[in-house]
């Protein structure tokens, strides 16, 4: 029997347009019967999957974290389970899943139908697959462009930190767990529900997106060149070791800063302090590598 999908390719992706033809193909050679569609903004993508829901049996996303950050919600709502072909820059989510960037292998493996149930952040309202954040990483988002993704790919996650932080400033924030307050002083606060974000950074190095918890860091330095030595430990989740790093592991927690700041999730900007999050166990099968 085949299967039905809805497929959803971002051609604005960095391999988004390129690709696409080749994932149709695939696709239909794998046996999937397809219904495809090519929104031109992300916003679309909810509506597009909600619209669809009956009609179909998974939803295939091809992009970036960023796509799939945007699809998030609706898949919530439809329980519709969800196949990755990583065509973004970073490919964070893919990256904690163990999904290849070769798009025949991303598409073996959605026909192969093992799933995996995956828990996912909750900040305001907004669900969110690896990371949520406020600080460096969202002055890192409001630089990282279209244009500069294109022209750099993954290097550009590195030379626009790089950038941010001799600029970088502690700013106040309140962190409570379970109504008990931790006042402090940071550049960046994190709260993790997968292990990867930011180009293949990790939150905490044996972090799982099944493991039904959110972690926080707090880089808590007072120079901006005190961050320096931290990076190469970022890119392990080893940064949870030194002295200038607070990490907190829970289920709920609560954010407040004495003016409201930004706060990205999977990349985008798409709430603001106060925050409060969650985590939210098993909301979503993805289809994954075979024991996984």
């Amino acid at each position: 029997m085949k299967h039905r999908a809805l497929l959803l390719i971002n051609t604005h992706a960095r391999q988004g347009e390129n690709r696409l033809a080749e994932a149709v193909e695939c696709l239909k050679e794998l046996g999937f019967d397809l219904i495809d569609e090519f929104p031109e903004e992300a916003q679309q993508l909810h509506e597009v999957i909600t619209r669809h829901q009956h009609e179909v049996d998974l939803v295939i996303i091809g992009g970036g974290d960023g796509t799939l950050n945007a699809a998030v919600d609706a898949l919530v709502e439809t329980q519709l389970p969800l196949g990755i072909i990583p065509l973004g820059t970073a490919n964070d989510l893919a990256r904690t899943l163990e999904i290849p960037n070769s798009l025949p292998e991303a598409c073996k493996i959605i026909a192969n139908n093992q799933v995996r149930r995956i828990d996912l952040g909750w900040v305001n309202g907004k669900h969110f697959f690896n990371v949520a954040s406020c600080g460096l990483s969202v002055k890192i988002t409001q630089r990282l462009t279209k244009q500069v993704k294109r022209r750099w790919g993954i290097l550009a996650y590195a030379i626009t930190a790089l950038q941010v932080v001799l600029k970088s400033r502690p700013f106040r924030a309140e962190i409570s767990i379970n109504n008990t307050p931790i006042i402090v002083k940071t550049v960046q606060i994190a709260v993790g529900n997968g292990r990867y974000y930011g180009g293949g950074m990790a939150v905490v190095h044996d972090a799982t997106i099944d493991d039904q918890k959110l972690d926080l860091y707090s880089v808590e330095i007072k120079h901006w060149w005190q961050i320096i030595p931290l990076l190469p430990a970022m890119r392990k989740g080893r940064h949870i070791y030194s002295d200038h790093v607070r990490t907190i592991s829970t289920q709920e927690i609560e954010i407040r800063t004495r003016k409201p700041r930004p706060i990205n999730t999977d990349g985008e900007i798409t709430t603001y302090t106060p925050a409060q999050f969650r985590v939210i166990p098993r909301a979503l099968a993805v289809f994954v590598p075979s024991n996984k």
